[in-house]
């Protein structure tokens, strides 16, 4: 019994120390690359893969295949996102897999993990800005889960002479009167 536990807790710690992508993109790809220096050598960088994260600012299903735009996040070794994601550049990014990444799944402020091919630049628009967009095909794409805020309660009941019951104090637009 003991080195079934043993085994289950180590099995544990090896996974939870895993890589989000596939092995064979994370030993290949590139991580410590800066979007801008991409953008600035698109011959010399044409064709390699590049593992980074992003922040999704919108997917559109295309007869090309689906699309991502995103604002540009680097990554660790694992494919862990790092850093906050203002100010990095954006890119765009093709997925020509089977299935189409549904743009409702794939909504904006989602946090995704790219193994992508470099293929080049291409122009676009950011509302009316002109804008050179680096251009990849998406190998393997890991979407982080959502993050959501939760509404919380306010659940604490001080020792008090008398005793309200918790339906008192739902739905009420103020706090109780020890809370301030």
């Amino acid at each position: 019994m003991f080195k079934k536990f043993l085994i289950l807790i180590a099995v544990l710690i090896v996974t939870s120390c895993a890589p989000v992508l596939h092995q064979d993109y994370m030993k290949r790809g590139i991580f410590d690359a800066n979007l801008s220096e991409i953008e600035q050598n698109p011959n010399l960088n044409a064709g390699q893969l590049f593992i980074f994260g992003g922040v999704i600012v919108h997917t559109t299903a295309t007869k090309e295949g689906s699309i991502i735009e995103g604002i540009y996040v680097p990554v660790n070794s694992r494919g862990y996102l790092k850093g906050l994601y203002g100010g990095n550049g954006r890119f765009r990014a093709i997925y020509r897999g089977r299935e189409f990444l549904d743009p409702l799944i794939f909504s904006e402020k989602r946090e995704i993990t790219l193994a992508a091919e470099f293929l080049g630049t291409r122009r676009g628009k950011i509302g009316e800005l002109d804008y050179i967009f680096p251009f990849f095909e998406i190998k393997e794409v890991y979407l982080w889960e959502e993050i959501r805020q939760r509404d919380y309660y306010y659940n604490y009941y001080p020792p008090q002479p008398f005793y309200y019951p918790p339906s008192y104090y739902r739905n009420r637009y103020y706090s109780p009167w020890w809370y301030y």
